[in-house]
């Protein structure tokens, strides 16, 4: 079982060590059954996990609508849900194929930009109806890397005001950098970041302003992408890295930190898995599976015993900085 619960900011959200990231329901890459989806799903409740997130980008809409069926019949206190909007779903005539966008689903909407704040009404309204649920517990700014104007001025202050007004639990953002986040924990007052790739055994940018200061700010973290998008679960010759082919020198490092995790009788997964709780505001690692077998795998890694020597070692052989903070 998955233990402890941390809490997100002021908020009153509260969240287990290991998330359930849905995309891979969202038929990411390649097509899963529904009863594929749903058996990850119940995969993840069995071994206690109590958090699961989601967003109308992942299949458009498929992801949310398999979850929402998947936790229809649990007790609603007992799970937290969250969701992210800037991406609105509109409908077109003819519908292609979503793979430009890494999804094996019928193009059968498209997805628009919009930070507005009734974009961002709009959004919620559409995703509880995918979810069939009747609440939201955590809302990101989804990816508003090109869209920081609109996400800071309009979407931002409409999800303070749902929050307000009780239509969601927490709110925050989430992206696959650290320097927008950075400047939304100093200038607003959200619950949580979302940061995916940026705190890993192989790339510790957070580590520099947006870690240090959700410490100081009391936002809590949860990190996304502890696996670099493959290359940390596995890596090996044509191993990705940031969803592309692992540049040399990297796969060379991965293989330096998987021997020496090995040297230690622990799976490079398992480090990967616990090395971001070094830091005191991280709260939870969201782990994107697509299986029950990869959701019990996760679990497993991440009740490994990861020994202290190991961390040592990883400063001394140079593979992760000395300053970096380690469990």
């Amino acid at each position: 079982m998955i233990a402890g619960r941390r809490p997100l900011g002021r908020s009153g959200v509260t969240v287990g060590e290991l998330a359930f990231g849905a995309a891979g329901i969202g038929n990411l890459f390649t097509p899963l059954s529904d009863e594929q989806a749903a058996e990850a799903v119940a995969a993840a409740w069995e071994c206690g996990v109590r958090y699961f997130d989601t967003a109308p980008h992942y299949g458009l809409g498929l992801s949310e609508l398999r979850l929402g069926r998947a936790l229809r019949g649990r007790p609603r206190d007992a799970y937290v849900l969250s969701t992210k909007v800037g991406r609105l779903l509109d409908p077109v005539p003819t519908a292609g194929d979503d793979l430009s966008h890494g999804f094996a689903v019928p193009a059968t909407h498209r997805r628009r930009w919009d930070f507005s704040a009734a974009g961002v009404r709009r959004s919620i309204e559409d995703s509880l109806e995918r979810l069939g649920l009747d609440r939201i517990d955590l809302v990101y700014l989804h990816d508003p890397d090109d869209h920081a104007r609109p996400a800071l001025e309009k979407a931002y202050p409409e999800l303070e005001r749902l929050r307000a007004e009780g239509v969601v639990g927490a709110i925050g953002i989430g992206m696959n950098q650290a320097e927008l986040p950075a400047r939304f924990v100093r200038e607003t007052d959200i619950d949580v970041v979302l940061l995916a790739g940026r705190y890993s055994l192989l790339d510790q940018r957070g580590l520099t302003e947006l870690l240090p200061l959700a410490d100081r700010h009391g936002v809590g973290v949860v990190v996304g992408g502890v696996f670099n998008s493959g290359l940390l679960a596995d890596p090996r010759p044509g191993a990705t890295f940031d969803y592309a082919t692992a540049p040399e020198e990297l796969l060379s490092r991965a293989l330096e930190l998987k021997d020496l995790c090995g040297r230690h009788g622990v799976p490079l997964r398992a480090a990967a898995l616990r090395f971001p709780f070094g830091h005191p505001a991280v709260a939870s690692v969201l782990v994107g599976t697509r299986s029950a077998a990869e959701v019990r795998d996760a679990a497993a890694m991440l009740r490994h015993h990861v020994p202290d020597a190991l961390w040592a070692d990883l400063k001394e052989q140079g593979l992760i900085p000395a300053d970096a903070p380690t469990p």
